[in-house]
């Protein structure tokens, strides 16, 4: 059974946490309202893709940056994690298609 340190090594290829990270982690494994803030570079990220691998269902994150986007759904997908974004690069079409896999719970 998975669990988040072997999440980490599995998906990601970590051996720990970094501080503040495990914290911000159990908190929302627990269901509470979590807000981190943390410096660029700290593993913001980390903190919600774990769980969101951990997780039943489908996981929602809001960005205003549409370059992490990219990056960050491109290294999911290279990790074998599904996942997509939704911004304004995207065509009707393409936009159409990760919601219609995203309802499809893939």
């Amino acid at each position: 059974m998975e669990n988040k340190f072997t999440v980490l090594k599995n998906y990601f290829g970590y051996d720990a946490f970094r501080e503040g990270q495990e914290l911000l982690i159990d908190a929302i494994l627990a269901g509470r309202d979590v807000l981190g803030i943390m410096p660029t570079g700290a593993g913001k990220s980390v903190c919600y893709q774990v769980p969101a691998l951990l997780l039943p269902g489908i996981t929602l994150v809001i960005s205003p940056l549409i370059s992490l986007m990219s990056d960050q759904v491109q290294a999911l997908n290279q990790a074998g994690v599904h996942a997509a974004y939704i911004n304004s690069s995207l065509s009707e079409g393409q936009i159409a298609k990760a919601l219609r896999l995203a309802s499809e719970g893939r």
